[in-house]
C-alpha cells in the first residue's frame, strides 16, 4: 500500500541566506526578544504618558502660581486698605517676614532684628512680655500698644497667634496689628457726644417736668409712640398706641383728630387752641403740630406740643366774671353811696358835719372794699372784717375792746353791709356808748348757729354811760335794722338796755363763702 506524501511548505529565503535550522536555545532567544520589544513598547507609553501628565501638572501649577499671586496681591492690598500689618517672628522674635501698608522696603528693614533693636520704647515691653508668654504656653493672646511713629502716636490692637513646628513645639508666633487709633479716637468723641446729649436730654426733661409743655409724637395712624408727660387728664403709658378718636370723645375730640390729620395731609404746621372734656372737668391746650419726616424724606407721621393754658382760660373767665361783677358792684356801689349822701344829709344839721358823717361812712365802705379785693373779692373774713372797723380801738394801749370767734368767710354782699353796721355801731359807742368812756368796754363775738349753718354775732357794750331808747332813729339805726334784713336776709335786734347796747346779727347761711 502506498503512503500518501504531505506537501511540504516551502520557505522563501532572500538570496545569500543560508537555512539556518530553529533549535530549542534559539527559539528562547527569540522569545525574550519579542518580550523586551513589548516591554519597551509599554515603557514608552508610560513615558509618554507621564510626560503628558507633568505637562499638565506644570500648567495646573503655573496657574495655581499666578492665582496665589494674586491671591496675595489682594491680601496685601486688603491689608494696606485696612491698615493692617500682618508679620511672623521666629522664637528669638526676630522678624521673618511683615506684610502692611508701609511698602516692601520699610519691611526689608525690619526682617532679622527684634523690637528691641528696631523701637527702644518702655511702652513695648508690655507687648513683647505676651509674645514670650505665647511662645512658652503656646496659647493665642490679644492686647493693645501704643507707641509713636514718625507721624504721630498710634495704638494698635495685636493679636498674637503661636507657629507650631512638626513636632508641635512652638517655633515663632504669627501677628496681626490694627490700627485702632481713629477708632479710640471716635470712641472718646462719642462718648462725650453722648454725654453732651445726656445732659441735654436730662435739661430737657427737667424744663418739660417743670412746665405745662407735653412732647408728643404720632405715626401716619395717629397713634401716640411717644410722650413726654400725662396729658387729657392720663398718663403717658395709658396714650401709648391709641388715637385721639379712641382717647377723646365728643366735639373737641373730632376738631384734634382733624387738625392732626390736616397735617398729615397738607405736611405744613399748624396750631390751634382746643377744649378737651376730661372726665368732670374741661382742659385747655395751645397744639403746636409739625409733620415728621425721616432723613429721607419721606412723611412717617408728627409731632407736637401742647401747652396747658387751663388756668390761663380759668383766669380769663375768672376776669371777665369779674369785670360783670365790677360793672354790677360797681352800680351798687354807687348807689348804696347816693343812698348814704342822702341819708347823711337828711340827719345832718350843716354841711361840716355832713362832710364828717359822710366821709366817715365812705371810708368803712372803703375797709370793706379792701378785703375783698385782698381776697380776690371771694369774700372776706368775718375776723379781719371786725378788726378793721374796729382798728382805732384795738391798735393803742387801750384794753376797750375785746373780739373773739371762730374763721368764718363772708360773701361780698355780707361783707359790705355789715361793714357798714359794724361801723355805725363803733360810731355810736363813742359818742354815746361804751368807747365813749375809758372805763367802758365792747365786745365782739359771734358763733355758728345750730342747725342752719348761719352765724350769730353779738355786739355788747359795758361800764358805759346809762342807755336809754332813741325817741328818733337815726341813719345808723336804718343801716343796722332795715338794710342788714333786706340786703342779707338777716335777723337784727337791737336791746337799748340801761347798762350797755346790744346788738344781736343773725346771718344765714347763704351769707357764708362755701355755703349755698
Amino acid at each position: 500500500m502506498l503512503r500518501k506524501s504531505t506537501p511540504r511548505k516551502l520557505v522563501s529565503r532572500a538570496p545569500g541566506v543560508k537555512k539556518h535550522p530553529i533549535g530549542k536555545s534559539n527559539s528562547k532567544r527569540l522569545s525574550a526578544s519579542v518580550r523586551t520589544a513589548d516591554d519597551f513598547d509599554r515603557e514608552r507609553k508610560l513615558h509618554a504618558e507621564t510626560r503628558y501628565k507633568l505637562k499638565r501638572a506644570r500648567a495646573a501649577l503655573h496657574r495655581q502660581t499666578g492665582e496665589c499671586n494674586e491671591l496675595k496681591e489682594r491680601f496685601e492690598a486688603a491689608f494696606r486698605g485696612a491698615q493692617i500689618h500682618a508679620f511672623s517672628q521666629d522664637q528669638h522674635l526676630r522678624y521673618l517676614w511683615i506684610s502692611g501698608p508701609h511698602g516692601e522696603e520699610a519691611a526689608a528693614r525690619m526682617v532679622g532684628k527684634t523690637d528691641e533693636e528696631l523701637w527702644p520704647s518702655p511702652e513695648l515691653q508690655a507687648a513683647i512680655t505676651i509674645k514670650r508668654r505665647v511662645l512658652e504656653t503656646g496659647k493665642s493672646e490679644d492686647c493693645e500698644v501704643s507707641f509713636i511713629t514718625p507721624e504721630r502716636r498710634a495704638l494698635f490692637a495685636l493679636h498674637i497667634d503661636p507657629v507650631f513646628a512638626v513636632d508641635r513645639s512652638v517655633k515663632g508666633i504669627l501677628c496681626t496689628a490694627v490700627d485702632i487709633s481713629r477708632i479710640r479716637s471716635m470712641e472718646s468723641e462719642q462718648r462725650q457726644l453722648n454725654e453732651e446729649l445726656a445732659t441735654a436730654v436730662q435739661r430737657y426733661e427737667l424744663g418739660l417736668r417743670g412746665s405745662n409743655v407735653t412732647v408728643f409724637t404720632q405715626d401716619t395712624d395717629l397713634r401716640y409712640t411717644a410722650v413726654s408727660k400725662p396729658l387729657f387728664g392720663r398718663d403717658a403709658a395709658e396714650l401709648q398706641g391709641r388715637t385721639d378718636e379712641e382717647l377723646l370723645s365728643g366735639a373737641h375730640g373730632a376738631a384734634i383728630f382733624a387738625l392732626k390729620r390736616e397735617v398729615l395731609d397738607k405736611g405744613v404746621p399748624l396750631n390751634a387752641e382746643s377744649r378737651i372734656d376730661a372726665g368732670d372737668k374741661s382742659l385747655w391746650y395751645d397744639f403746636h403740630i409739625e409733620p415728621m419726616r425721616d432723613v429721607s424724606g419721606t412723611l412717617i407721621g408728627l409731632t407736637g406740643a401742647a401747652v396747658d393754658i387751663t388756668e390761663r382760660k380759668e383766669a380769663e373767665a375768672h376776669l371777665r366774671l369779674l369785670m360783670r361783677e365790677l360793672t354790677h358792684r360797681s352800680k351798687n356801689l354807687l348807689a348804696v353811696i347816693q343812698a348814704m349822701a342822702r341819708q347823711t344829709a337828711r340827719h345832718s344839721g350843716s354841711i361840716a358835719t355832713f362832710l364828717d358823717r359822710f366821709s366817715a361812712r365812705v371810708q368803712a365802705l372803703a375797709r370793706s372794699h379792701d378785703l375783698l379785693v385782698a381776697e380776690g373779692w371771694h369774700g372776706a373774713s368775718l375776723n379781719d372784717l371786725v378788726r378793721s372797723q374796729l382798728a382805732h380801738y384795738i391798735d393803742g394801749e387801750s384794753n376797750q375792746v375785746l373780739i373773739d370767734g371762730p374763721d368764718v368767710q363772708l360773701t361780698p354782699e355780707a361783707t359790705q353791709s355789715l361793714g357798714l353796721a359794724l361801723h355805725e355801731l363803733v360810731t355810736n359807742a363813742a359818742k354815746h356808748g361804751a368807747l365813749s368812756k375809758l372805763t367802758g368796754r365792747v365786745e365782739v363775738t359771734w358763733r355758728p348757729l345750730a342747725g342752719n349753718g348761719g352765724v350769730e354775732l353779738l355786739w355788747r357794750e359795758t361800764k358805759g354811760p346809762k342807755v336809754s331808747e332813741p325817741k328818733r332813729r337815726g341813719f345808723g339805726s336804718v343801716v343796722i335794722e332795715h338794710n342788714l334784713v333786706r340786703a342779707l336776709d338777716a335777723e337784727v335786734s337791737l336791746d337799748f338796755a340801761p347798762d350797755g347796747l346790744t346788738c344781736r346779727i343773725a346771718v344765714p347761711s347763704k351769707q357764708i363763702a362755701g355755703r349755698s
